[in-house]
């Protein structure tokens, strides 16, 4: 798949994910003596495993056929196996937790498998790991196909799906450890915040750039709600993870807003996560999938 893009392409992917590990190696120094350093050792190994993959199709020949005549597709493949892994985990993580509740013993006398560690595994790997990665995998095959325009750019729509992969592996892995602000559906904490404002930006400007060059007069109300999704996501990740580090060199930040004001913001954010995220996205890639496989219009 690296091999349909161009050399140039490559070279970019390769810088991308050369300046993710010197970040990775820079988070576990800084952060040496804290939890943070473990996540610094996963953006290293992950950019890393990006950097060798790359780095290895460096210099093979050019791709010959036009792609102006086929859809970038790729990314989206990827992601709907990376999603489908995301989903054995998440699930997984969730019947290991529901067994707790009648053999305590599988809780192995452990403070990174409690019940209040784990079970945000459980449904942060469901809602972010499996259906965020499945949302933007499916919403880059309706967006080119109802657009009749092939995304502009090569690079972007492979940042975002490895970008948000690498958020999720921070996120996931900050749980047991107890990493986190201790909010739920946003336990993530102050760095890995800012990289998926980063992640969401390049998103929703491939996504509006895409739909500026289509061939089609009209936006497919798939695309309409896939864009909702993204721009309500936006919103409600930075208004509910405004925070403040208590040190560049540690995990550790505090909310910005305490009290009920906070509690209100994080369940403001929280129900309305389970509007834009786990419903509007998806009713997107329903009204495309469905009646096209029903073989009928809506």
């Amino acid at each position: 798949m690296v091999t349909n893009l161009t050399s140039t392409e490559r070279a970019r992917g390769l810088a991308i994910a050369g300046a993710g590990v010197l970040t990775g190696l820079a988070i576990a120094l800084v952060g040496r003596d804290d939890p943070m350093a473990m996540h610094g050792w996963i953006i290293l190994l992950f950019c890393g495993v990006l950097s060798f993959v790359i780095g290895d199709t460096l210099f093979d020949a050019e791709p010959v056929e036009d792609r102006s005549l086929s859809y970038s597709d790729d990314p989206s493949k990827v992601g709907i196996l990376l999603a489908l892994v995301w989903a054995v985990v998440g699930m997984g993580m969730g019947v290991w937790v529901a067994s707790q509740s009648t053999r305590p013993d599988l809780r192995f006398d452990a403070a990174w498998s409690g019940f209040g560690r784990t079970r945000q595994l459980h449904t942060s790997g469901v809602i972010f790991g499996f259906g965020g990665i499945a949302l933007i995998a499916t919403s880059y095959h309706i967006m080119q196909r109802t657009s009749r325009a092939r995304m502009p750019d090569q690079v972007s729509p492979w940042f975002v799906v490895l970008g948000f992969i690498r958020f999720c592996a921070v996120a996931a892995s900050g749980c047991p450890i107890g990493v986190t602000q201790s909010k739920e559906y946003a336990e993530s904490e102050w760095y890995a915040v800012l990289w998926l404002v980063i992640v969401w930006v390049v998103h929703f400007v491939l996504y509006i750039s895409t739909l500026a060059h289509r061939n089609e007069p009209h936006v497919h109300v798939a695309s309409w709600s896939d864009l909702s999704f993204i721009l309500v996501v936006a919103i409600l990740h930075i208004v509910n993870n405004r925070a403040i580090p208590a040190s560049l060199t540690g995990a550790k930040s505090y909310c910005a807003v305490s009290g009920v004001q906070d509690a209100m913001v994080q369940w403001w954010s929280g129900h309305s996560a389970v509007a834009f995220f786990l419903t509007t996205g998806f009713v997107g890639m329903l009204y495309y999938f469905l009646p096209k496989r029903a073989g009928r219009p809506i």
